[in-house]
């Protein structure tokens, strides 16, 4: 346990003495939050919400995932 707080201790006074490095990571954290909130409202639709029951969301994966499985095995055959 006692490590455990060590290491606690060595991240905090890291990030504490950082000056530029809390700049980067407040960029960086607006990157991710960009990347992950914004473009999936805009880019990635819900294909899911179609489907009423977990039923028929695993059945609608399991055909799709079949799809390119099969898709994949072909072209690697052709090679």
């Amino acid at each position: 346990m006692n490590t455990i707080y060590r290491i606690y201790g060595f991240y905090r006074d890291g990030f504490r003495d950082m000056t530029v490095g809390k700049t980067l990571w407040l960029v960086i954290l607006i990157k991710l939050f960009i990347m992950f909130a914004i473009l999936k409202l805009f880019f990635f639709p819900s294909v899911m919400s179609r489907f009423d029951t977990p039923e028929q969301k695993s059945g609608y994966m399991l055909e799709q995932l079949g799809e390119r499985w099969t898709e994949a095995e072909i072209t690697h055959r052709q090679r």
